[in-house]
């Protein structure tokens, strides 16, 4: 399996429903690198890195997102693996 690193955009109703501690979880789950944030215009930002069928699985689970989350559309870009992740955080800003 090829390890990759993608970088999405969520759009939806993803901020103020935990939508950053589920997307954490869910890559502690998955054994995936990365960080997630809110953006000041309504959306998630997240990077993953690990093994792309993971992290495949790990998109598919975006789009259900925590309760109370209506993701209307994720914008994923592929990037290559750079291996500078150590573990998965929540970005502040």
């Amino acid at each position: 399996m090829d390890e990759v690193r993608a970088h999405l955009l969520i759009e939806g109703r993803v901020q103020g429903v935990f939508y950053r501690a589920f997307t954490r979880d869910l890559a502690h789950d998955l054994g995936l690198k990365g960080w997630v944030r809110n953006l000041y215009d309504g959306r998630v930002e997240a990077v993953f890195e690990g093994k792309k069928e993971l992290i495949e699985q790990a998109i598919k689970e975006c789009y259900s997102g925590p309760p109370g989350a209506r993701v209307t559309n994720i914008d994923v870009k592929w990037e290559t693996f750079q291996g500078d992740l150590k573990g998965f955080t929540i970005k502040y800003y």
